[in-house]
């Protein structure tokens, strides 16, 4: 277990779903935890500090592009360890707000590094939380075993109802097998993260770990971003007893991964030794799961009529993205914990509880 009492630990987007839930984790064990957010409106309805954040987690509202927040924030920090999570993270919603996307995902990378540099600071650490939308479609594989990127899906091919590639199946991702080949601006910023940190780091005397994260779900997630928790916005309409709708054929597949078990992987990666740097992690639960059969499971839960299949689609989606996690288990000494039926249920026990929610 990596010894945080004598270090500073910086975490940006630490107000955010997942930096919560590592900050009711890792602040307590940290000399100081400081956490970086513009608390945006689109998660953040109160625009307030979020009850999940560690009592000791200091809070700094400002936002990771502007070369000002950085300058007033490390005057006074000086971070051993950089937990990088601030992001835009709408699949679809880049696709119509690209330049926004780009600029927080990638500018505001490269103006954290920019000032590490102006401040002379090479931290100890930089974790990134990447994404499953780097790998886009992945890997399929025809009958005759040959595999092949297919890369995006067209348009006149959603039109048509063509929702798999002919005469082929997916191959579920991993970061030592599978090119990254994103089909989304957020995968590509996503990408492009990945890229800077390596080079920025490799030139330093600073290890770098990269998590490429399946689809997170759990308690904490914002209940009023429509762009990202699909996994609570189908809860929250089972829970007003309607029929959930499921796009394209209904078997669209997804890895979904309990916040519980995505902070743990962030701690194993924070306590593990150094073997090398960079080192890239698959972060999921390791199952295949339909959007269909996690709907049901919402739908059994509340006792909502049958989810329905409206062969609606969102152009750039992808249709299969899960992972393997046998080396991140492995050389993390990690484990997930928690199946589809026992998170879904902990997200329902967590909705119920939030009688202050905004719809």
């Amino acid at each position: 277990m990596t010894d945080l009492t004598s270090q500073t630990v910086l975490v940006t987007g630490g107000a955010g779903f997942i930096g919560c839930a590592l900050s009711q984790r890792l602040a307590g064990r940290a000399g100081r935890w400081v956490a970086v957010d513009n608390l945006h409106p689109q998660v953040h309805a109160g625009q307030g500090r979020p009850a999940d954040l560690f009592p000791a987690a200091e809070l700094i509202v400002g936002d990771v592009t502007d070369p000002d927040t950085w300058d007033s924030l490390l005057a006074d920090v000086k971070p051993d360890v950089v937990i990088h999570l601030a992001a835009e993270t709408g699949t679809a919603q880049s696709l119509a707000e690209a330049s926004r996307h780009a600029k927080v995902n990638v500018v505001g990378t490269t103006e954290m590094l920019d000032a590490f540099s102006r401040f002379g600071l090479e931290p100890d650490h930089i974790l990134l939380s990447s994404s499953r939308a780097v790998y886009g479609e992945g890997e399929w594989q025809r009958a005759d075993g040959e595999r092949f990127l297919p890369g995006m899906r067209t348009h006149a091919q959603f039109e048509a109802g063509q929702w798999d590639f002919p005469d082929a199946t997916p191959v579920p991702s991993g970061a030592l097998s599978t090119v990254p080949a994103p089909t989304s601006v957020y995968g590509a910023t996503k990408l492009a993260q990945e890229g800077i940190l390596s080079a920025w780091a490799g030139a330093r005397n600073t290890r770098l770990t990269v998590l490429r994260l399946q689809n997170v779900y759990g308690p904490g997630q914002s209940l009023i971003n429509s762009y990202t928790g699909i996994v609570s916005l189908f809860s929250q309409w089972a829970e007003e007893g309607k029929s959930i709708p499921v796009y394209e054929d209904g078997r669209i597949t997804r890895d979904f991964v309990y916040i519980d078990d995505v902070a743990s992987a962030f701690v194993a990666a924070l306590d593990s030794p150094d073997p090398g740097s960079p080192k890239t992690f698959d972060v999921g639960s390791g199952i295949a799961t339909t959007i269909s059969q996690i709907a049901a499971s919402i739908a059994s839960y509340h006792g909502a009529p049958e989810p329905h299949v409206t062969g609606a689609y969102r152009d750039g989606d992808v249709r299969f993205a899960a992972c393997t996690i046998d080396r991140t288990v492995q050389e993390l000494g990690w484990q997930p914990e928690w199946d589809v039926d026992r998170g879904v249920a902990g997200l329902q026990e967590w909705i119920a509880s939030q009688t202050d929610r905004v719809s």
